[in-house]
């Protein structure tokens, strides 16, 4: 009986991780294949399958009708630094609200789980005048020097986004649990504050660093509607834009596998880097709770 009903879990789990997986097997396999193929094998496993006609010709097309390149480059330098930034921003709010005492501790607190139910869209707009009206620093003559606004740059993709309230309090849910001995035992050692966080907080605190880093990367690889509305010309607008941009461009259904396939790897690849500590993390999460 036992047998059966691990067989029956085992059937179950297979049947949703296929439920999962086949838009993602779909979506790679047809970026090998013509567009008649990919409706040829449409109602039959074959569409999963690397099978039939295979060709890079859709991945070519797309080099060649788009700047997916730059797009993916711009990508990378925003998402990196925002995950890199907001690790360190998030993380040390976070640890002022969690292993320190001072003055409207609990208020701040407060403001930061009520941010989180406001919704990016809510904001887009405000944000939008906001940014317009500040200026670039740039470099001319040998000195610093104000120009431009903004919009049409990295920053404005990176800076809004570095600071996010449901992550300081992923951090502060972490920190709250490591035990105030460490603190203590630190403190009597002459350590400040920082340095309790530099060589205490941070190396005990692995599993939550990779599941915010994992959650702020997709965060901000799949941003639509701010690069939409912040971001005009070509040279700083990012992939998930751009496949708008390329999708207008007369390409077939191949060839927008092909893109879709192609900036899907790094979410995937970051997953897998990461998917040790994101799992331990949230298994810590489940035996806490």
């Amino acid at each position: 009986m036992k047998r059966l009903q691990k067989l029956g879990a085992y059937l179950f789990l297979l049947l949703i991780g296929y439920v999962f997986l086949f838009p993602l097997l779909f979506m790679i396999m047809s970026s090998f294949k013509p567009e008649q193929v990919i409706f040829a094998d449409l109602y039959s496993i074959r569409a999963i399958l690397p099978v039939g006609d295979l060709t890079l010709d859709n991945y070519r097309q797309v080099f060649e009708k788009s700047d997916v390149l730059l797009y993916f480059r711009n990508s990378i330098l925003i998402t990196s630094a925002a995950v890199v930034l907001g690790l360190i921003v998030n993380s040390l709010l976070a640890f002022t609200l969690s292993r320190m005492r001072w003055s409207g501790r609990k208020y701040i607190l407060a403001a930061v789980v009520a941010l989180m139910i406001i919704p990016i869209e809510a904001i887009v707009v405000p944000l939008l005048l906001l940014v317009s009206k500040l200026p670039t620093i740039g470099w001319e003559q040998g000195g610093l020097v104000l120009m431009g606004s903004w919009l049409n740059s990295l920053e404005v993709q990176i800076l809004p986004f570095v600071a996010n309230s449901f992550f300081i309090f992923l951090f502060y849910q972490f920190f709250r649990d490591i035990p105030k001995d460490f603190d203590e035992a630190a403190e009597l050692d002459g350590a400040t504050p920082f340095q309790i966080y530099r060589h205490i907080i941070v190396p005990m605190s692995g599993p939550v660093f990779a599941t915010v880093a994992i959650l702020h990367f997709l965060l901000m690889w799949n941003q639509y509607i701010w690069p939409i509305m912040a971001v005009q010309g070509e040279d700083a607008r990012p992939v998930m834009p751009g496949i708008q941009i390329f999708f207008g461009r007369q390409t077939s259904w191949g060839e927008i596998m092909a893109y879709a396939s192609f900036v899907t790897l790094p979410v995937l690849a970051v997953f897998l880097a990461f998917q040790k500590k994101f799992v331990s993390s949230l298994a810590g999460a489940g035996i806490k709770g």
